[in-house]
């Protein structure tokens, strides 16, 4: 180590860490560090992205998907900033990811240079760890810890470095510390798991709401519903840890979720949380007995009133779980609901079984569960598309990927780059809105360079849809929700890549086979109706809300803009 430059020892560590991709664009405060990558680009990939937010949504996805460190960098100033919508979606998903960002030299900083801004201060509140290097000689053992620190907590770590300090040579006397991350070992005290196991006992509607954090425990949680003969509803984020259609699985909860979901939540007794922080307070149970497990303790019933918290990792804990409880024969409760969730199925597979025009995106779906792959993944846009692909694409074994918490749109495409990269052999299908899309297109083009058969759907509706019907939902006239029609097809194939334009049910079919049977990066612009995302049950507040929106608008344009409301009457109280 001793007499190389710093940013090859810093490159070195990066690929002992298992780092094999760093996402970002070059620049002047990183060009000495850029070279060192080029150096090692055999083992350590530069994806040259065509905005930095893409890079550190990138990151970001490779993190949530593979559990390993997700790597982005940028230059100082204004490519620090473009980092910070990506960067926060590390923070509010927990994933872990590391920013190596530029800072003007060493002698410029505090001085007002051209490009400086307070990085410090800037990333202060989405970082664990945030710290800007003053020597070379810092840099190794900043490294060290800035990666145990993203794993520890979960989160992102940003380590500043001025572009002259990689250059300078290390030394013969410089102190390494320990690289690698420990994973602790925790599992809940027995006088804890006492009083749960007796909770689940006296229980006659247990129900289990799983998350993200359950990932990892797919057969004990299977074999813990099976157990005590309890129904398991997924957070967004654990959409495909069960299959949809499982006979224990009520699919999601809240305004995404479905009908069975709503209704078995509000008649539980015993609320089981596993692995999830699920944040609307407002579709959870009031006055239930409660149990949440988790692997940080902090979480324990930081966001619902539990009764009694289990500080452990969801496998195991779920194994002391499955060795303690006394199995249940049968419960009504759950054959109630497995009952309710086939009627459930029937209705949305009549959805997108249909035959006719104009295209809704229910049909999309339909189309393309025929050519979605075993162990694909799908990484899905947010809005109007997160209702379409957690409602109406059943996945089996498919990863699904999505901006949870922040909930950003245009985080489709950068999650289906990094998705490609991290398993070159599987099948990458983004779903995205116009409007989301539209955000990142762009990085249409990173695709193309780097020769990823990512196939991205564009459900084009020419309207930030979700936020037209919100305004609808609370009752006001619709503003500045229209974005004009845009054919992406044409854009795909400017990029270099294929494009199909679908404008009709005739079309949906052999356009879709031809766009899976390519093995280069192909764009699908499926033009579909405007259509209302009902949610899978309706409150009577949002249905008076939404008759003021169709008064007012027939007051002031003379036109009848209605939901489909057989399928509104249907998912009433």
């Amino acid at each position: 180590m001793f007499n190389k430059r710093t940013g090859e020892v810093l490159a070195q560590q990066l690929i002992d860490q298992g780092v094999g991709q760093i996402y970002g664009m070059p620049g002047d405060s990183i060009n000495e560090f850029i070279d060192d990558i080029r150096k090692r680009k055999d083992e350590l990939e530069f994806i040259q992205v065509r905005h930095e937010e893409t890079g550190a949504l990138a990151a970001a996805a490779h993190a949530k998907l593979t559990g390993q460190i997700g790597v982005c960098l940028s230059i100082a100033g204004p490519g620090a900033i473009h980092l910070m919508n990506g960067l926060y979606d590390a923070k509010a998903d927990k994933a872990p990811v590391l920013a190596l960002v530029g800072q003007v030299h060493s002698e410029e900083v505090g001085t007002g240079a051209f490009q400086e801004i307070n990085l410090e201060r800037m990333f202060d509140d989405v970082a664990v760890f945030n710290q800007r290097a003053e020597t070379e000689a810092q840099l190794p053992d900043l490294m060290d810890q800035a990666i145990r620190e993203a794993y520890t907590h979960r989160g992102v770590s940003v380590l500043i470095v001025p572009d002259d300090l990689f250059a300078e040579k290390q030394k013969g006397d410089v102190r390494r510390t320990s690289s690698g991350y420990y994973v602790p070992e925790m599992t809940p005290k027995g006088d804890r798991l006492k009083e749960a196991r007796q909770l689940i006992e006296q229980a006659e509607k247990p129900l289990i709401l799983a998350g993200k954090g359950a990932k990892h425990a797919k057969e004990e949680l299977l074999q813990f519903a099976e157990t005590i003969k309890a129904p398991i509803i997924l957070s967004l984020l654990a959409k495909g840890i069960i299959p949809d259609h499982h006979p224990y699985c009520l699919g999601q909860h809240g305004q995404i979720g479905t009908k069975p979901a709503y209704h078995a939540m509000k008649e539980t007794d015993l609320l089981i949380m596993v692995g999830t922080q699920f944040p609307y307070r407002d579709f959870l149970p009031d006055e239930v007995n409660a149990i949440q497990i988790d692997n940080k303790p902090e979480n324990l019933g930081k966001h619902y009133p539990i009764t009694t918290g289990l500080a452990g990792d969801a496998k195991e804990t779920l194994e002391l779980l499955n060795e303690a409880v006394i199995p249940v024969d049968s419960r009504s409760y759950l054959t109630n609901y497995q009952e309710k969730m086939k009627d459930w199925h029937i209705a949305i597979q009549e959805e997108k079984r249909l035959e006719s025009n104009p295209l809704h995106a229910p049909q999309v779906m339909y189309a393309l569960e025929k050519h979605m792959k075993p162990g694909a993944v799908v990484s899905a846009d947010v809005g109007n598309v997160t209702v379409w692909t957690s409602r109406f694409l059943s996945l089996v074994d498919q990863s699904y990927l999505i901006s949870g918490w922040l909930a950003t749109m245009g985080s489709g495409l950068p999650g289906a780059l990094a998705a490609q990269k991290a398993y070159p052999d599987k099948q990458v299908i983004g779903v995205a809105g116009d409007g989301g899309f539209s955000m990142v297109m762009h990085d249409f083009v990173t695709a193309v360079k780097y020769d990823l058969p990512i196939k991205m759907v564009v459900l084009n509706n020419s309207k930030i849809g979700m936020i037209k019907y919100e305004q609808e939902q609370m009752g006001h006239l619709n503003y500045a929700t229209d974005l004009g029609e845009v054919d992406f097809a044409k854009f795909a194939e400017a990029c270099g890549g294929e494009g199909y334009r679908i404008e009709s049910f005739e079309e949906l079919g052999p356009k879709m086979e031809q766009a899976f049977v390519s093995n280069k990066p192909v764009l699908i612009d499926v033009v579909i109706e405007d259509q209302a995302p009902l949610p899978g049950h309706i409150d009577y507040q949002s249905a008076v809300n939404y008759s003021k929106y169709i008064v007012k608008n027939f007051f002031e344009t003379g036109g009848l803009d209605l939901p489909d409301m057989k399928k509104a009457l249907k998912r009433l109280t």
